[in-house]
């Protein structure tokens, strides 16, 4: 497994370090390790929750290594594309909860991959921007998706069309991180949040999570019938049947993810 994405668990969360000096840029290599990283976690039943964040205190990520599209190859940028998808959509389906800790600079890809995360904190000197058209390229990760369903259309033009970068702050307000923090605190703030997911039933949050990601394109009815149908559906777990009763005996449940 490539060292430029870290793996360490902290009881049932998967802490993701990017690790690739100086800016934390991701190359096929890093991308790679992502997507595989990220099955892995996901055939891992003692895994609720993901928390991904930048090595050093400057950098959450600064994209795309750009030396990738200095020869202008077409093919080579088409594959780079696919990776850039492939690992974000890994990210994004991830069946427990992802949180980004956006500790410095998150920037064009560096921001996709906290857009691709379920939940955002970020530290007060964060800035964050797409700056793709700049350099004569455009988001391919999601950018262009995820950013206006998060913000809305007239923000995300601004940040893709017109070059805006913005800072913590202004993120929050906006609706593109839930929460601001002092420097050097996200990563506390993320792993405290996913603390409190492990006390939920994995089998639950899986599904919930689904369904919550279903509202961007199902409609109304048809979201509130899959409510229905999945909650009848955890009536198979043993999760159902352990949270229920250890509620009604006053104790703490003993999840299984299963």
């Amino acid at each position: 497994m490539s060292q430029k994405i870290q793996l360490e668990m902290r009881d049932h969360t998967a802490l993701l370090t990017i690790a690739n000096p100086p800016a934390n840029t991701w190359d096929r290599e890093s991308l790679a390790a992502l997507e595989q990283m990220i099955g892995q976690l996901n055939d891992n039943p003692d895994v609720y929750a993901l928390v991904i964040t930048g090595q050093g205190e400057k950098f959450f990520s600064a994209g795309a290594d750009l030396k990738q599209f200095a020869d202008g190859d077409k093919n080579g940028a088409r594959e780079v594309a696919e990776l850039f998808g492939r690992a974000f959509d890994a990210l994004t389906r991830f069946r427990g909860v992802s949180i980004a800790a956006i500790n410095g600079y998150a920037m064009g890809g560096g921001l996709e991959c906290a857009l691709a995360c379920d939940i955002r904190i970020a530290e007060e000197h964060a800035q964050m921007a797409l700056p793709e058209a700049s350099v004569g390229l455009l988001p391919c990760a999601g950018g262009t998706q995820n950013l206006p369903w998060l913000v809305g259309e007239g923000w995300a033009k601004r940040m893709i069309l017109c070059g805006e970068r913005i800072d913590a702050q202004r993120a929050e307000k906006i609706g593109l991180v839930e929460e601001v923090v002092p420097r050097g605190q996200s990563l506390e703030a993320a792993l405290r949040l996913a603390e409190g997911v492990s006390k939920q039933s994995p089998s639950s949050i899986s599904r919930s999570k689904r369904l919550v990601m279903n509202a961007r394109n199902d409609t109304h009815v048809s979201g509130w019938v899959a409510e229905r149908e999945l909650f009848a559906e955890l009536f198979d777990t043993k999760d159902q049947k352990e949270g229920v009763n250890a509620f009604l005996e006053k104790r703490s449940a003993k999840w299984q993810n299963g």
